[in-house]
């Protein structure tokens, strides 16, 4: 753990999440970044007080109020931010939202930095271009998603694995038809009935979309073709991913709803320390899964065929 970290999406909550586990393992941030200078983002420089501290935007005057604040540490753009990302010797996080966070990754890359990457969208946008990053300079991707975090902890044993099967809570609308959707509100879309997850990503898990996206990125990641990429709905979450062997039997990662786990893993590769978060327990513990519902969340069926599609249909 001697590498120093860089937090992309730092005011996020993969970056707050992640700052909580650099002070639970005193892990030095070198520099956190958000894209505005907001007093998150200002608090976060106060928690850190030898991290460099980068807003992407924002008004004049918020700018001036952090430079306030923090001094010299206040850096601004997106140029800083890439910067940042492409000291060597560093993990990134990439907790940025959207296909924004593509360029941070490739900063990270471009110098052989560990990726510990939240943000998908590098993967669906740019796949085949970050591949290439990482062949060229010897860096290292570990994912941080849960699914992802869980496929990467089961590969790599050996075995002769047939499928990879992705884990869906179904979300808030789990069960209902497409009729009953047309008057759903924000709202109803934002409350996730199993993980604490920004906006963005909560609507996209509402319509499944988000599921789709993590297809395409198990795609990229580890090399399996489509049609052996599974999607069940698993209301639980307990589950986070499977892979099936070729003998027929199936072994699957289980743990807490808790997204310091997986970033703690992707900071730590390959060791395992303790986390701040309670041990998982079975006592009580009931798990069912079904298929999902393709009809009513197209937006699936259409991941499948961009990424089938290639190029820049993702």
């Amino acid at each position: 753990m001697s590498r120093q970290l860089v937090v992309l999406g730092a005011t996020g909550s993969i970056g707050r999440q992640t700052l909580d586990v650099a002070e639970h393992l005193e892990i030095p941030v070198a520099a956190v970044a958000a894209r505005n200078p907001s007093p998150a983002l200002i608090d976060a420089g106060r928690r850190f007080p030898d991290a460099r501290v980068i807003a992407t935007g924002g008004s004049a005057e918020e700018q001036a109020a952090m430079r306030s604040a923090l001094g010299s540490r206040s850096e601004f753009g997106g140029e800083a931010m890439l910067a940042a990302a492409g000291v060597s010797g560093a993990t990134v996080v990439n907790g940025i939202v959207g296909a924004n966070g593509l360029r941070a990754s490739m900063a990270a890359l471009s110098v052989g930095n560990r990726l510990a990457l939240a943000n998908k969208e590098t993967m669906v946008v740019g796949g085949e271009v970050v591949k290439a990053a990482l062949a060229a300079h010897g860096g290292q991707i570990i994912p941080v998603d849960s699914e992802h975090s869980a496929l990467f902890q089961l590969l790599g044993r050996g075995d002769e694995v047939d499928r990879l099967i992705l884990t869906a809570s179904g979300g808030p609308f789990r069960g209902r038809l497409a009729a009953d959707l047309a008057d759903v509100t924000p709202a109803q879309a934002l409350a996730h009935p199993t993980w604490r997850m920004g906006r963005r990503i909560s609507i996209d898990s509402a319509t499944m979309a988000n599921k789709g996206l993590e297809v395409i990125e198990a795609h990229l990641l580890f090399d399996i073709p489509y049609d052996q990429i599974d999607v069940v709905v698993h209301p639980q979450s307990s589950v986070h991913s499977l892979i099936g062997l070729a003998d027929g039997t199936l072994i699957a990662h289980v743990g807490a709803t808790d997204m310091r786990i997986p970033i703690q893993y992707a900071i730590t590769f390959p060791d395992r320390f303790p986390t701040s978060v309670p041990s998982f327990q079975l006592d009580g513990l009931t798990l069912s899964f079904e298929p999902a519902d393709r009809a009513t969340f197209r937006a699936l069926g259409l991941a499948y065929e961009a990424g089938k599609a290639g190029g820049s249909a993702p």
